[in-house]
């Protein structure tokens, strides 16, 4: 976790000033650059913040193709491929009156209804490597959506309001927000190296990145040079599988702390906390329906769904933890 950017934007230099006077969670009364938007309000996470409305920002509200040639884009042309021009609904919908789905449908939510409402914060891997290529697969290709994502740099990107019930983790969507880091994903280890040779390469100061100049010049830090926070593949298990996977980068680490305690400042019931046994370690498999409607707080996409491992075994939970209670503390 010791590795740190040797480049700070303007961006991350306003945020860095914001983090000396305010908390992950604090409400934000002007913008800086490292505010999150839950209800229409602002919302301080100490760490950079790139919104779907900024420039270079994922708009998951665009029914659009952010990435197809123009005159390929639009709805027209995307409708025999793709299934809805909406990548995201209305939370609880089935659950709600006549009169709160009018209120609703049109966004109209308060900040206390969305309180009472979400309390799972869903981890994932994009099997992408770069946020960039994490919207053009899930926006332009699966016709999905996902509240935030955490490139290599640490750059938070959100593509929604807190508000919308974005399509991420199938039962889970209408009480979670979503977050996919960006990251090459976890193999069995017969066909790791195969994937995991291509992304990243052994140095003396640990795993590095391999990216392309088009990945490199789409991330918002220049000169950007990434490292795992672990030097060696991490081995572990989930559903009975054994699986291998590079760690995320310290700077995707330090993001993701601080967005977990912010959100965990606005949203009460969403605990910093995660599935985990009696000795606590966090558990390896698919929570069971009990145990899902008790739990709040962090949680894996593979502890909600049999078919996915994301996000992965290299992921520190107890650092994770621990180190989002500080951030508020």
């Amino acid at each position: 976790m010791k590795r740190l950017s040797s480049s700070l934007t303007l961006i991350a230099i306003a945020c860095l000033a914001a983090a000396c006077t305010t908390r992950p969670g604090d409400p934000a009364p002007e913008r800086v650059g490292d505010e999150i938007v839950v209800a229409g309000k602002f919302f301080h996470t100490g760490t950079p913040v790139v919104l779907w409305m900024d420039p270079g920002g994922y708009d998951a509200y665009r029914v659009e193709k952010r990435f197809a040639p123009r005159g390929e884009h639009g709805w027209d042309a995307s409708k025999d491929t793709i299934n809805s021009p909406n990548r995201y609904n209305t939370r609880g919908e089935r659950a709600m009156t006549d009169a709160e789905f009018e209120r609703h449908r049109h966004g109209q939510w308060t900040l206390d209804e969305l309180r009472e409402r979400i309390d799972l914060f869903v981890l994932h891997y994009d099997v992408c490597g770069t946020s960039r290529r994490c919207f053009d697969v899930l926006h332009d290709h699966r016709c999905l959506s996902v509240h935030f994502m955490i490139d290599v740099d640490g750059t938070v990107y959100q593509t929604l309001d807190l508000k919308e019930r974005a399509w991420h983790a199938g039962p889970a969507n209408d009480r979670s927000v979503g977050v996919e880091l960006a990251n090459i994903g976890a193999y069995p280890p017969a066909s790791a190296d195969a994937v995991l040779s291509k992304w990243y390469e052994p140095t003396p100061l640990g795993a590095r990145l391999l990216l392309s100049k088009r990945e490199l010049d789409a991330l918002r830090t220049p000169g950007f040079v990434g490292y795992a926070a672990r030097p060696g593949r991490v081995r572990g298990t989930i559903h009975g599988r054994e699986l291998v996977m590079h760690d995320l980068t310290p700077q995707q680490y330090d993001a993701l702390a601080k967005l977990s305690a912010a959100l965990s400042r606005i949203f009460p019931k969403l605990a910093i906390d995660y599935p985990q046994d009696d000795a606590g370690r966090v558990l390896d498999r698919v929570l069971t329906p009990a145990e899902l409607a008790d739990h709040s707080g962090l949680i894996g996409h593979y502890h909600l769904t049999e078919g996915k491992i994301d996000p992965g075994p290299a992921l520190q939970w107890g650092w994770l933890v621990e180190q989002a209670g500080r951030e508020i503390r």
